[in-house]
């Protein structure tokens, strides 16, 4: 499940190391072993795949982008108020709503639940060192906003480098992003792992049980080659995390805790994954091994346009725009939407709706030979004739 990364033949230009990320224009980032991040420029005469303009130039649709690079202070202070004033108040309201009725309570634990989703969009254009011009601004804010999304700030902005530097990359997964298998390393697996598998993409495991098993507990640990600002960073988050709920059980007791507090981590980390699920599990999105990937298409052609409306779109910060949003991570929130705009061929981008995203519950393994995902059952005759094909050559290699 879990990748090894590897030195690319071609990286230079090492601009960092350990967890002081940079993420500057809309180059590429490729992670290696030893922890350093390394960028690239994509090739000179590359044309993203399926764009409407032919001739346009990839150094034309960054510099389109690239305007929008800039942060706005006012904006983004803005955000911090009408975000985190709100979750407090419906927070409130949900604790005191529990002296009337849990019925009165749960509109607000929805509401709740809503805004600490739009206080996760906060912390991770923090981890980007987008949302505010000072980097110490940016991690102070981002380790407050992950305290109360409960996930730590360094810990996660590095497996989101990673994520963006491999995204679509068939040789560098296994680090910030759902497990995937193609349709022959399913066929090629053991019994043990195709059960661990099915169980995984089960919706019920990844939009139920995944949060909890996220956010809750995974994230409580080190990675065994975390820095030691990001162990720090994540025993700190830990303690603040422990301190705000002992402090609720002192006010509240641990019964009407667990009844407000369970469901808000349940319903905002169940439509966290599923915004962070569908707009990388669509039909036609980008996978592709090390010598035909490129940064480029695969975050064009690999990451969707989620069109919501607009009171959705608002509340998930504009995360929707996630081809523009992969093409450059510096780009603000709120400055996404006027960047797809502005960026003919951005428009073209592969778009789902509520409706249509809902298609890809059904989607469980990548097809290589057709470039698309499909179901399990999809797969079978693939898998079939990919088993007799094994066989056939133990056969062969026993005579």
């Amino acid at each position: 499940m879990f990748a090894t990364f590897r030195r690319a033949p071609e990286m230079t230009n090492v601009i960092c190391k350990n967890d002081d990320y940079d993420f500057r224009d809309s180059r590429s980032l490729l992670y290696n072993e030893n922890e350093k991040f390394a960028m690239r420029e994509p090739p000179r005469g590359f044309v993203p795949g399926g764009m409407p303009v032919s001739t346009l130039r990839h150094a034309e649709l960054k510099k389109q982008v690239a305007v929008y690079e800039r942060t706005d202070t006012k904006k983004s202070l803005r955000q911090v108020f009408n975000t985190l004033v709100p979750l407090g108040l419906f927070w409130y309201a949900a604790y005191a709503g529990l002296d009337v009725s849990y019925w009165l309570a749960l509109p607000f634990i929805v509401l709740t639940s809503g805004f600490l989703i739009r206080t996760f969009i906060l912390f991770h254009d923090c981890c980007h060192q987008s949302f505010l011009k000072n980097r110490t601004a940016n991690d102070v804010l981002g380790t407050i906003t992950g305290v109360l999304t409960h996930v730590p700030y360094r810990q996660w902005r590095r497996d989101h480098a990673i994520h963006h530097a491999n995204s679509g990359h068939l040789d560098r997964r296994g680090t910030g992003d759902i497990w995937i298998l193609t349709v022959e390393e399913y066929a090629r697996s053991p019994l043990w792992r195709r059960l661990a598998y099915r169980i995984y993409r089960n919706p019920f495991v990844m939009f139920v049980i995944g949060p909890i098993a996220v956010f809750l507990i995974a994230s409580r640990f080190n990675h065994k080659d975390a820095s030691r600002k990001e162990r720090v960073n994540t025993w700190l988050t830990n303690l603040l995390i422990f301190a705000m709920y002992a402090a609720l059980y002192f006010a509240v007791g641990w019964q009407a805790m667990l009844m407000v507090q369970l469901p808000i981590v349940i319903l905002s980390g169940m439509f966290g994954i599923w915004l962070f699920y569908v707009q990388h599990q669509f039909e036609d999105s980008y996978f592709e091994h090390a010598e035909d990937w490129n940064f480029v298409q695969a975050a064009v052609e690999g990451s969707s346009y989620y069109k919501l409306p607009r009171p959705l779109q608002w509340i998930t910060g504009n995360i929707g725009f996630h081809h523009v949003h992969h093409l450059n991570p510096r780009v603000p929130n709120y400055h996404l939407e006027h960047a797809h705009d502005a960026a003919p061929a951005l428009q073209s981008a592969t778009t789902i709706t509520l409706g249509s995203s809902l298609k890809s519950l059904r989607f469980r393994l990548w097809d290589e030979s057709r470039k698309t995902f499909v179901s399990f059952r999809e797969a079978r005759p693939a898998i079939r004739r990919l088993r007799r094909s094994a066989a056939k050559r133990r056969r062969c290699s026993m005579v």
